[in-house]
């Protein structure tokens, strides 16, 4: 491997060509890519093993880091899936004639170079690529020393069958995991177009703090679920259980449920389901009464500050108990990180003011935070899932990984 900087220049130099593929010719190579990643997912695997090998089991990251066949088999259907999507370059945005004759038009171009810096998560690096190539974007990626292995196979794969269709292979390129590598890609101006970090708050705060280079913030997810007093408690409970329990290592789960105080006769039951995952719940002082001898003892704890406003990525949860609707929504406005907030009502008033009113990448009502998802929302896949509101917001798919530029033709027409 070159210098961190000669691989800077080779991603800058090959991103000038990527988004003049052939849009059929980027779908053969997704599709090769997927095919291949079944094929030889044995070396995949045995990568992913050393990296898993190197954490501890309890570590809420294990399950980011861990491959398998069947997870293997669902990266290749994203990646078919994104192959199939609708080439998002080259699109009429907008288009205008001005009274002098000059012709505006508004069209869609790949960003450039993206960098991404991610924590243990191998998938990312499939499917940042996918979505990469096929909005006409070079890619950077700085993986963690979590999954390294797991990493390398990975784009040691990739590269080969870009080499298997004549496509040049700095396209995507993989930097090494120690600091200095994220210093230099960070303050790399003029040769990397914008940096999107996926990982938690900690990984957030740090590119915020260090880069030189335009950022889209991503990943950290503090997700509330609000009871409100018109709530069904089966659909509550059903809500509430698959958002906490259906993979607590992801952005999407639930942190916090807050609930009405009337409807506190109902909290064991909406946290039945969650005992029998032994989830861990940090009450306050009316929940833990409601709770207290109906939920296992060794699972129920006080609530501190700390447990609000925290994203626990654990089979761990805190209850707020609120007086009114708008306790609720100044509750979550609070402790918040704006990227999935839910309420369960049977009021539609109440859950219009909910859509209208929570500042949120995604909002739902009666239904689980565990949707925000690229794939789940129709885009293939998802290279994160943006909480800021410039540029992308929500999940980041194709149509977010470009810009445009203004086609402006005339006929000789001069400014007075």
């Amino acid at each position: 491997m070159g210098s961190i900087k000669s691989i800077l220049e080779n991603t800058q130099r090959a991103s000038r060509a990527v988004g003049f593929l052939d849009d059929a010719l980027v779908g053969s190579i997704l599709n090769a890519v997927a095919d291949r990643a079944i094929a030889h997912a044995d070396v995949i695997l045995k990568a992913n093993a050393k990296d898993a090998a190197a954490m501890r089991y309890d570590d809420p990251r294990y399950d980011r880091l861990l491959l398998s066949g069947e997870r293997i088999e669902a990266i290749a259907s994203d990646l078919r899936n994104v192959a199939e999507l609708p080439s998002p370059l080259n699109r009429i945005r907008e288009q205008r004639t001005l009274a002098n004759g000059l012709k505006l038009t508004k069209v869609s171009v790949p960003l450039g170079v993206v960098g991404v810096i991610f924590e243990a998560r191998p998938n990312v690096t499939f499917d940042v690529f996918a979505l990469c190539l096929k909005s006409g974007n070079a890619t950077i990626l700085k993986g963690g020393s979590d999954a390294h292995h797991s990493n390398v196979a990975i784009v040691s794969l990739i590269k080969s069958v870009l080499t298997d269709f004549g496509v040049d292979t700095n396209i995507v390129n993989l930097l090494p995991i120690d600091r200095v590598a994220a210093a230099e890609l960070l303050s790399a101006n003029g040769l990397v177009d914008v940096i999107i970090p996926r990982g938690g708050q900690a990984l957030i705060n740090f590119v915020r703090k260090h880069s030189s280079i335009p950022i889209i913030e991503t990943g950290a997810g503090i997700c509330h679920t609000y009871f409100e007093s018109s709530g069904d408690s089966a659909r509550g409970q059903a809500i509430i259980t698959n958002a906490k329990t259906r993979r607590v290592s992801v952005c999407n789960a639930l942190d916090c449920l807050v609930i009405d105080r009337e409807r506190l006769p109902d909290l064991p039951f909406l946290c039945a389901k969650l005992a029998e995952k032994k989830v861990t719940i940090y009450a306050d002082a009316r929940a833990y009464v409601a709770l207290d001898e109906n939920y296992p003892a060794e699972l129920l704890q006080h609530a501190a500050d700390e447990h609000f406003g925290t994203e626990f990525l654990d089979y761990k949860m805190s209850i707020k108990t609120v007086n009114s609707f708008d306790e609720a929504l100044d509750h979550i406005a609070t402790y918040s990180s704006k990227h999935s907030e839910a309420i369960i009502s049977e009021d539609k008033d109440r859950v219009d003011q909910f859509l209208k009113r929570v500042d949120a990448a995604a909002v739902y009502a009666n239904a689980s935070t565990a949707f925000t998802d690229g794939a789940q929302f129709g885009l293939g896949a998802e290279i994160g899932i943006s909480t800021q509101k410039l540029h992308a917001r929500g999940p980041m798919g194709v149509e977010e990984l470009t810009s445009y530029k203004w086609i402006v033709e005339g006929n000789g027409q001069v400014r007075q």
